[in-house]
């Protein structure tokens, strides 16, 4: 039973460049599988990963058992709670749908990447006036947003929104594995380099204010836990009729109600979010009607289709094929090929030049297909692979040393798209490229 859940995650790996993805699947509110492929050692089904915007639907959750409590109504002005904020007459139903018009992001840098301050400073650099839309307009996705929502949390509570978070959710569901700050045992932040496929270091922020945004680590076991919760209810936490009140989308958006985004395909609803933060992407959703849920998490900024792979692993029968598993390319890089990576254009069609397990790959970046595959061989490359298999790819240098263009068989690579009046310093000028049929 196992096996199509392992391919198909073998198969995310691959394609998207992880350094790990672990994945578990629930059926009828029961798990039957997880899995974990990484490429970094230590790293299991059970280590914990940033799940970013999921993080909302706890926000999300903690308000509604407010309004459930008769503390607010959705229809009331976060000014009636906040009176600091610049956003005072937004209602709490524009904050949970994203239609009160805030800006996506706060002010100042980039919230996801630096330690957050205060609420206070918060408030101070979000003063309302980089609003793009008023109130009603139209959806408009807000992380500023749900930092509200979450002080609302915390001042009717008279508690910090995390230790909200851990009497009011955590426990009475038994999510043990879910924290504020990385766990012993977490998957570390990483940025595949798109060309080199080298791996960089993402920080582990504690995101301050904004942290009812995006601030969680949390487990695929743990998440399957609060999926379920999303589907069913339970008597400690929300009721059921509440979560489908959730999870029905606003005549502006449709796909998101309130805190939970909506997914539809062949006839079957999902509910739940995606996540992201530096380093890590998250995936989410339970079908509501039959309990089938998927956890996804990964540690790459970019690489996981978050939206597409609870279908994958709800079906995994035909997972997209992978030659074989993705392996980080190992630093540093031979000299010859650092000068080469990045955009090259062949006459104006555009070529990105990538290191793959020691290839030089070269890829039609209209397509995504590959091209041409080289070895290197001193100060050439050697081609292995496509219409240059056997063909030497040379780097024509400046008089300062510096790569001017590639030349492979009369074929010429530049930086930018050529002129064909022009000549190419250190070589010839292009002729209009020949059929490579």
């Amino acid at each position: 039973m196992s096996a199509p859940y392992d391919d198909a995650l073998a198969a995310l790996q691959g394609a998207g460049r992880l350094p790990s993805v672990s994945a578990a699947v629930a059926r009828d509110g029961e798990p039957v599988w997880s899995g974990c492929v990484s490429v970094l050692p230590g790293i299991t089904a059970d280590s914990a990963y940033r799940i970013g915007s999921i993080t909302k639907t706890l926000t999300a959750v903690l308000v509604l058992q407010l309004r459930d409590e008769g503390r607010l109504g959705l229809d009331d002005p976060i000014g009636r709670f906040v009176p600091d904020t610049g956003y005072r007459s937004v209602t709490l139903r524009e904050l949970l749908a994203h239609t009160g018009g805030l800006q996506s992001e706060p002010a100042g840098p980039w919230w996801e990447r630096v330690d957050g301050g205060s609420f206070a400073a918060l408030t101070a650099a979000n003063d309302g006036s980089g609003r793009v839309a008023a109130a009603g307009e139209y959806y408009h996705y807000s992380n500023l947003g749900f930092a509200l929502l979450g002080e609302v949390v915390a001042r009717l509570r008279g508690a910090s929104w995390w230790e909200v978070v851990q009497q009011r959710l955590l426990a009475p569901l038994g999510m043990t594995r879910t924290s504020y700050r990385p766990p012993e045992d977490h998957a570390p932040g990483r940025s595949v380099d798109h060309f080199a496929h080298t791996l960089s270091a993402e920080p582990h922020t504690d995101t301050g204010a904004m942290a009812a945004a995006g601030q969680l680590w949390s487990t695929v076991g743990d998440l399957l836990r609060w999926a379920d919760l999303l589907a069913t209810g339970h008597p400690d936490v929300l009721a059921a009729a509440t979560l489908a009140e959730m999870a029905t989308p606003s005549a502006l958006a449709a796909d998101y109600g309130l805190g939970l985004r909506v997914l539809r395909s062949g006839g079957r609803t999902l509910v739940g979010h995606t996540g992201s933060m530096p380093g890590f992407q998250a995936s989410l959703f339970v079908d509501r009607d039959t309990r089938d849920a998927v956890a996804v998490l990964a540690n790459a900024t970019t690489g996981l289709d978050t939206d597409g792979v609870p279908w994958v692993l709800l079906d995994p029968s035909s997972p997209v094929p992978v030659d074989e598993p993705w392996q980080p390319s190992a630093r540093p890089l031979p000299a010859p090929v650092v000068d080469v990576l990045g955009v090259w254009f062949w006459g104006n069609t555009a070529l990105g030049l990538e290191w793959v397990r020691s290839e030089l790959v070269v890829r039609d970046l209209r397509t995504g297909a590959v091209e041409d595959r080289f070895r290197l061989d001193g100060d050439r490359f050697v081609g292995t692979v496509g219409y240059h298999r056997g063909e030497s790819l040379h780097l024509r240098r400046r008089a300062d040393g510096s790569v001017g263009h590639l030349e492979c068989a009369t074929f010429v690579w530049t930086r930018s798209p050529y002129d064909p009046d022009a000549p190419i310093p250190g070589g010839p000028a292009p002729a209009a490229p020949p059929d490579r049929a």
